[in-house]
């Protein structure tokens, strides 16, 4: 049974605040000032043998639990390189910032970016830049159009999006339901894992002609928008079968829609997507019988401080994609993936 009410979620609320104040200093279409907090000069001697190398990490935004995991991975990893200095910006989910971040790190003379790409088409230039400057470029997660870069690091966001869609497709046979309706709440327009995410899903669900998508909204990967949303999805189809989310966070508020709603929560399905090991992350979540399935998606942050060290270091060519594996978390195994990626 479910045991969603009745939980405090004063910790899972507080991270949702953080993302809505992060987000509402930066109108869509308007470049902020560059952060103060990141260093405007590079160390002496970077780039030669044994002195430091520095590094940008470009983030599309920390309003995600998610990509907060990554920058603390990132931080975690380069603290056993003590060569290695990495600068972090975050770009709060504004295009027209995260262009003036990466100037703003091409200008400092950076040896080596690392970027996770708001979307794909408005950062592809600015990507390019670097790389005909002669900088490696390690794109984490979400990608940019063409080849300029150096190497891509991330999970396979289709293949994720067809387990999602397979697993809901086998449960709505489980329960006989036909139709079986699907509400999904989807990422950011623009970014290609929400292209992936739902793309994979609807491959997936093909194996039960049964399921429907009944209705599908952006939520921009926010829990505090996925809440709105979630509202006016359940208000308009109540007799909703399914929730799938493209994260986590986003799952975790749709439930809180239901539950307001007065949704008999055992006999929905919720599906989220990310598996972080965190205490509030996806896979203590369906150990506590909040959401029922997510899937793994790895940060790629230790990854690519990894690859980071290799190139800048032993001049190693790296390959031009690495494929981080996913693993489908569920009530059987939630404790024993939880320990598996480090959870305390």
């Amino acid at each position: 049974m479910r045991t969603l009410i009745n939980r405090p979620w004063r910790t899972v609320l507080a991270a949702g605040s953080v993302a809505f104040s992060l987000l509402a200093g930066c109108a869509p279409n308007e470049t902020p000032p560059p952060e103060t907090t990141t260093p405007a000069t590079k160390a002496e001697g970077t780039g030669t043998a044994g002195e430091t190398y520095l590094v940008g990490m470009s983030q599309a935004n920390k309003g995600e639990p998610w990509r907060q995991a990554m920058n603390d991975q990132i931080a975690a990893a380069a603290a056993k390189h003590p060569n290695m200095k990495v600068v972090f910006a975050d770009a709060a989910q504004n295009n027209a910032k995260q262009v003036a971040d990466v100037e703003n790190f091409l200008q400092q003379g950076i040896d080596l970016l690392i970027i996770s790409p708001n979307e794909a088409a408005p950062l592809t230039d600015v990507v390019a830049k670097a790389h005909d400057k002669g900088i490696p470029v390690i794109v984490l997660d979400r990608k940019v159009n063409g080849e300029k870069y150096a190497m891509w690091i991330g999970a396979d966001n289709q293949k994720i999006g067809e387990l999602a869609g397979n697993r809901v497709a086998t449960w709505c046979r489980e329960q006989n339901l036909n139709p079986c309706n699907v509400l999904e709440i989807r990422g950011l327009e623009g970014s290609t894992p929400a292209k992936e995410r739902g793309d994979g899903f609807r491959e997936g669900i093909k194996t039960n002609p049964a399921v429907k998508i009944v209705a599908s909204q952006n939520a921009d990967w926010l829990r505090e928008k996925a809440i709105s949303v979630s509202q006016t999805m359940l208000q308009a189809h109540p007799g909703a079968h399914v929730i799938y989310a493209h994260n986590d966070p986003m799952a975790e508020a749709a439930l809180i829609s239901a539950q307001n709603a007065k949704k008999d929560l055992n006999k929905l399905l919720v599906v989220g997507i990310d598996g972080l090991p965190t205490p509030d992350g996806g896979i203590r979540s369906v150990m506590e019988d909040r959401i029922d399935v997510t899937y793994v998606y790895p940060t790629g942050g230790a990854e690519a401080v990894d690859w980071a060290s290799r190139i800048l270091e032993k001049k190693e060519t790296p390959p031009k994609a690495v494929v981080l594996e996913t693993q489908e978390v569920n009530k059987a195994n939630a404790a024993e993936v939880y320990k598996k990626y480090g959870g305390k």
